[in-house]
């Protein structure tokens, strides 16, 4: 029986130590997730400002000014200048 006590306190320093260990790895594990969600808020962000910066392009692009001028110097387009006489009305759908 004088083995039952040093085998015990033994027994309850691995037990101690599993459990140190485990908690550590754990921590480690907390700590990548944490590094790989900042990453990805990063690349969200960056995201979002090319989306932002080409939402904004497009609207210069699309821009009543910018049609006109490329009209008139691509395809020779201008507007009426006598009023109603030179608007010609093609037939489609309703909107």
């Amino acid at each position: 029986m004088k083995l039952a006590g040093p085998l015990l306190v033994a027994l309850a320093v691995a037990l101690l130590l599993s459990a140190l260990s485990l908690v550590t790895w754990r921590q480690a594990r907390a700590l990548e997730r944490l590094e790989e969600l900042d990453g990805l808020k990063r690349e969200s962000s960056l995201l979002t400002a090319e989306r932002n910066e080409l939402e904004s392009r497009v609207q210069v692009l699309e821009s009543r000014g910018r049609v006109v001028r490329t009209a008139r110097e691509r395809l020779g387009m201008r507007t009426p200048s006598d009023g109603a006489g030179e608007i010609v009305l093609l037939p489609g759908a309703t909107p």
